[in-house]
């Protein structure tokens, strides 16, 4: 099965703390963020895994992921195609028809992909979305009819969904993806019209490595979650 890395992050956010390389190479506990995605791909079943990054960055992606025990192939864009553009040409490389995953190459989720691509095909669907409740970074204030405070709730999570950016795709989704431009904003709402995009609730860690704090966070998770993906 194959796996696309969506992996043209410049981790500008970053700065120092990105050590001069893409975002989704960028250190975590040891191991550069897109290993801990081949790993869960690799546990899933996928053999191929594609990463679409930036003009020249491929050598770099291709040296610290090759040793992984998934073949990868190198798909650099020659100029930005956006997330969608860069799906579709990224899609090119693989080496079979039919479903395959794709998610960022800078976050981090213990999400479990053999239970999505149950429900992808269980759906039936062109394409399925896990969403998820992002927590909120904020407490609750709780107030009486007469503006008062009657007390405060630690922050918890946001009551609606939304999507992560872990996908499995069809070929009939595949074939939707835009030229350029981002999927969310263009194949989806189309496919959803036709009642032809499924969703996956996922309610477990989710960090995106933007911020120096995100990864402080995504260190401590991983320090406090050793076994994780061992």
């Amino acid at each position: 099965m194959d796996a696309i890395i969506l992996a043209g992050g410049k981790a500008e956010r970053l700065g120092d703390a990105a050590g001069g390389r893409p975002k989704s190479l960028v250190s975590v506990a040891g191991r550069p963020l897109a290993a801990y995605q081949v790993a869960a791909l690799a546990a899933a079943g996928v053999d191929h895994v594609i990463v679409s990054c930036a003009a020249g960055a491929g050598q770099e992606f291709e040296q610290e992921l090759s040793d992984l025990g998934t073949d990868i192939t190198i798909a650099e864009e020659l100029e930005p195609l956006g997330r969608g553009g860069g799906l579709r040409f990224a899609a090119a490389f693989r080496r079979a028809s039919g479903d395959f995953f794709a998610l960022n190459g800078d976050e981090l989720l213990a999400l479990d992909l053999a239970a999505l691509l149950g429900r992808h095909r269980d759906a039936g669907a062109a394409a399925t979305i896990t969403v998820t409740r992002p927590t909120s970074s904020f407490g609750v204030v709780e107030l009486n009819g007469g503006d008062l405070v009657t007390g405060f709730e630690e922050a918890g999570r946001v009551p609606y969904w939304v999507s992560c950016g872990v996908y499995v795709f069809g070929d009939e989704a595949a074939d939707a993806l835009p030229e350029r431009g981002d999927h969310e904003t263009s194949t989806f709402p189309e496919l959803a019209e036709a009642g032809r995009l499924a969703a996956y609730r996922y309610e477990g860690i989710w960090i995106t490595v933007n911020t120096p704090k995100d990864l402080r966070r995504a260190e401590e998770y991983v320090a406090a979650n050793p076994d994780w993906l061992a």
